[in-house]
């Protein structure tokens, strides 16, 4: 019995040495300036991997009003909002608008980035102070907060509000399972 407890903690030591080097080495998340907006390194539409490294890397390099997505919409994560007093806050959702970057948030609906929230006094970008740790936060799941239904109506409401005039297709906006990765059924 007492070399039983013996093979099954050395397994489990053995097994807990390969697994934490590299749970401690996988990064969900990069910070984005100049607001340091959390973007979704785990996302493959998002964060595509290099193909020489492997390594994802983000689609843009900030998220600013000025900021031109390839794709729609964009996902990005307010740190100081990932986990509120109700638990997960839904991430914000980005767009290109026909004046600058527009964003659609659970709250307030499709607005221009930045919200005034975000801006000091006199216009300039407040970055948020991200905590130690912040790229390796979990990752929300699909069915999180509803996020599948939160991209849905993010992007109805923005094909309603601005899709048409801007002559956007509405099947090339991406879907929760896109953006997630998740492999169509």
């Amino acid at each position: 019995m007492k070399k039983i407890k013996i093979v099954l903690l050395s397994i489990t030591l053995i097994c807990l040495c390969l697994v934490i080097p590299s749970s401690a080495q996988a990064q969900y998340w990069q910070a984005l300036p100049p607001y340091n907006l959390l973007w979704p390194l785990w996302s493959p539409v998002l964060s595509p991997p290099d193909p020489v490294t492997g390594i994802a890397t983000p689609l843009i390099t900030e998220l600013s009003s000025s900021t031109i997505l390839p794709v729609q919409p964009a996902l990005a994560m307010d740190p100081q909002l990932y986990i509120g007093p109700m638990g997960l806050v839904p991430p914000l959702l980005f767009y290109n608008g026909p004046t600058g970057l527009l964003f659609f948030s659970s709250v307030y609906g499709l607005n221009p980035w930045p919200p005034p929230s975000y801006l000091d006094a006199i216009g300039n970008p407040v970055p948020l102070t991200l905590l130690p740790g912040y790229s390796l936060y979990p990752l929300p799941l699909l069915i999180d907060v509803g996020v599948p239904f939160l991209v849905e109506l993010a992007n109805s409401t923005f094909q309603f509000a601005y899709g048409n005039a801007l002559g956007i297709d509405p099947a090339t906006l991406l879907t929760a399972a896109q953006i997630w990765g998740v492999s169509p059924i």
